[in-house]
């Protein structure tokens, strides 16, 4: 067994083109440690929907230049039995560690498989990436990013003509392309051959913007913004000047792009602590909201002025996000397809319904939500909002913040609020109150084991709230494909329980909805929901042993 780890360390060595990881896994194998020898080899990355997505280090379970020119030699592949040979894959990256040098392996081997390849100038947003798809007319793209997870890890996304990320069954076809490489040395890398691109695409999808906001909509609404040390200043801010907006004031120690993220222990607005700078540079400001990015910019967290909060402001949920852009389109006339994931508030069915709007529920990920015909606005409770699927078919969070500004400047000059807003949806159609229990685990076999349990042994009541039935959504329904998730309806509140496809984490989505007859009744009802959430969290976590 030691002697089988340590041959397989010593191949792997000999095709490592990174002198960085070479030296990393040369010294595991001359120290001997074939504990670690064991963790790197026991298998490899598995490629799916997400793309990869990893810890950065030596080793073909680790994030490192070998494992994506595999990835690149496989998505190559495929595209050429798709009979895209010649044709164009455009490649972006993020600002995190190795993502210039993965972007670049990725166009290597593009270039030397009888693609073209054509790599965006820097590190840029995700949501330029998915737009210059559709705008190149290229076969496929890729983004080389980890979005929001910590910074030792990167990540590799993919993306089809159609500017969407994968799905089954091209994320199986890829990942046995990849399973087939031969030796490294037999995928042909260039030095040279592939298009660096200027500013041109960028510029387009800054013009693209434009076209989220109504023609003469006010734009009064301060910021302060922060890019959670990712590569959304510079993009975020020329939209919002294109636009008309004041410029945000940034969060200075977060402004820069910085794969360290030094001042956050996990670079994701939704994480304890993320948001403490943002705040008190609001403090000082005194803007009208706080808008912020994760890293690569897909996402889009806004905060708000409250007086009942400690500190003064607060952070809206995704869901209350999601709504309130809902509703400020549905103000505007639009018209289409309404659709969010099944882990998202029900509320935006109730809104489109009464708007007389299609809505659609689908699978967790932009990946399905973007494929949803006819979608005029998409959004998912952790931070995603695609509110221009034609630009972009994915998550969007420069659009996103343009939208959010123009509906807090609308209220402005009402002289209201986002909370008032949101006030109104509770009395139109309920208080719709959201929470999450998120268990991050270092041994994955503690989710698989919550999971077991669950299905073995269903809980019948949460909170004193009986269970009306309850779904395994890995049988499929009449209108979803199989995952690995469970939901459960209860009287007044549903719960669904799934393993994240990007973390080593279990995630618990729980909603309630409190009848509310007048203003007056309103904080009774908040109060409700928080201790019905409060109660459904409990009681679940019992039911999962975590």
């Amino acid at each position: 067994m030691q002697h089988d780890l340590i041959a397989q360390a010593r191949t792997w060595l000999a095709e490592d083109p990174d002198p960085e990881t070479r030296a990393e896994l040369g010294a595991i194998v001359d120290a001997g440690d074939t504990a670690e020898l064991a963790v790197r080899f026991a298998g490899t990355l598995q490629f799916g929907t997400a793309g990869l997505r990893g810890e950065l280090g030596a080793g073909p379970m680790r994030m490192n230049r070998s494992v994506v020119i595999r990835a690149a030699a496989g998505l190559a592949a495929y595209l050429k039995d798709q009979g895209e040979e010649g044709g164009l894959v455009v490649i972006g990256y993020d600002a995190r560690y190795k993502s210039e040098d993965f972007a670049r392996d990725t166009a290597a081997v593009m270039t030397g498989a009888g693609l073209r390849a054509a790599v965006l100038p820097r590190p840029l947003p995700t949501p330029v990436l998915a737009y210059a798809i559709r705008h190149l007319g290229a076969v496929a793209g890729v983004e080389v990013t980890a979005s929001h997870n910590p910074p030792r890890d990167n990540g590799y996304k993919v993306y089809l003509g159609d500017g969407s990320q994968i799905v089954p069954p091209a994320d199986g076809e890829i990942a046995a392309a990849i399973a087939a490489v031969g030796p490294l040395a037999g995928v042909a890398r260039p030095e040279d051959g592939w298009q660096t691109l200027g500013d041109e695409v960028l510029d387009a999808y800054l013009a693209r913007t434009d076209a989220v906001l109504a023609a003469g909509s006010p734009r009064t609404a301060r910021t302060v913004y922060t890019a959670m040390h990712g590569v959304g200043t510079s993009v975020l801010t020329a939209a919002f000047e294109r636009a008309g907006f004041p410029a945000p004031v940034l969060v200075t120690e977060q402004a820069e792009p910085d794969p360290a993220f030094p001042t956050v222990a996990f670079p994701n607005p939704e994480e304890p602590g993320a948001m403490d700078l943002a705040f008190a540079t609001a403090r000082r400001a005194a803007p009208d909201l706080i808008i912020a990015n994760d890293p690569d910019a897909d996402r889009c967290a806004v905060a708000v002025p409250d007086t009942a909060t400690e500190g003064g402001w607060r952070m809206l949920r995704g869901d209350e996000v999601g709504a309130l852009l809902a509703a400020h389109l549905v103000e505007r006339g639009v018209s289409g397809v309404f659709a969010e994931s099944i882990v998202s508030s029900s509320l935006l069915g109730r809104i489109a319904e009464k708007a007389g709007l299609g809505y659609e529920e689908t699978l967790t990920g932009f990946k399905w939500i973007a494929r949803v015909d006819g979608l005029r606005y998409g959004y998912e409770e952790a931070l995603g909002y695609c509110v221009d699927p034609e630009g972009v078919r994915d998550k969007d969070g420069i659009t996103a913040a343009l939208l959010v500004a123009e509906l807090a400047s609308v209220l402005k000059e009402q002289g209201r609020t986002l909370l008032d807003l949101l006030d109104d949806l509770a009395l139109a159609h309920g208080l719709h109150a959201t929470d999450q229990l998120s268990v991050r685990v270092e041994d994955l076999s503690v989710i698989a084991d919550a999971m077991a349990r669950l299905r073995e042994q269903p809980p019948t009541a949460l909170a004193g709230l009986a269970v009306t039935s309850a779904e395994d959504l890995a049988r499929g329904t009449d209108r979803l494909p199989p995952t690995d998730g469970l939901r459960y309806q209860l009287e007044g509140a549903r719960v669904i329980v799934r393993p994240s496809g990007t973390e080593p984490k279990l995630k618990c989505y729980l909603e309630v909805v409190v009848p509310v007859a007048d203003a007056a009744g309103l904080p009774a009802a908040r109060a409700r929901g928080a201790e019905l959430l409060a109660g459904i969290k409990r009681d679940l976590a019992a039911a999962a042993g975590i």
